[in-house]
């Protein structure tokens, strides 16, 4: 069965109304858990649909939030949650960039969609994150190219709470099925590497009077 970082899930969401897809998703979760990396099924808003045990023990430290809670939607956890940064490393250009491009591309697809729209607009409120969206990401994607919106055999840094891991690097692997991308999900899984990197473990909480260093200084 799914679970929710932080905590036990008693039912995947959302849930599919084919009763077959519902029973593929059960079995999926069963396949799912039994992954010993941190591995999450999201539909085309991030919202988390599936997620193993790995992936809540990941996250498993982080504060609550009414709207950004990684097994809830983890696109409004990378953007919102003043705690990511502390799991993730290099927030702002290896997770908040790549996944504003995500999202930018997913609204061209998908434009018309509330889920979307309502994202949109807490970004628009969001001072930083509203910056990053209008400013900074034209800038990174013109210096990153096409691979700005590729997940999949992207390296990041995370700051894992098991000590035996610490600060590290996952690579995302884009594990995606047929009938998963049928049903419209994606499920990403997030490779822990056994090399570590050589740097301070800097567990950073986002304040609200920060800016971000892509933005150029004109442009705040």
């Amino acid at each position: 069965m799914a679970h929710q970082a932080g905590g036990w899930r008693p039912a995947p969401r959302p849930v599919p109304d084919s009763l077959e897809a519902q029973a593929y998703l059960q079995d999926y979760a069963t396949l799912l858990d039994a992954v010993p990396f941190p591995s999450v099924v999201l539909d085309h808003r991030w919202d988390v649909v599936l997620s193993n045990n790995a992936f809540a023990s990941l996250f498993g430290g982080v504060g609550p939030h009414p709207t950004a809670m990684p097994g809830e939607n983890f696109l409004r956890f990378v953007l919102f949650h003043p705690d990511a940064g502390t799991v993730l490393g290099e927030h702002e250009s290896s997770w908040c960039l790549p996944m504003l491009a995500h999202f930018a591309a997913a609204v061209e697809r998908h434009g018309h969609d509330h889920g979307l729209q309502a994202i949109r607009r807490d970004i628009a409120q969001d001072p930083i994150m509203d910056a990053a969206y209008r400013q900074g990401l034209p800038h990174w994607m013109s210096a990153v190219g096409e691979r700005a919106v590729e997940h999949d055999g992207a390296v990041r840094p995370l700051l894992h709470p098991d000590p035996r891991w610490g600060a590290t690097d996952c690579r995302v692997v884009d594990e995606t099925p047929r009938t998963l991308g049928e049903l419209g999900y994606t499920r990403l899984t997030l490779v822990l590497r056994e090399s570590r990197r050589d740097r301070p473990r800097s567990r950073r909480t986002r304040s609200t009077g920060a800016h971000l260093r892509v933005v150029p200084a004109a442009e705040r």
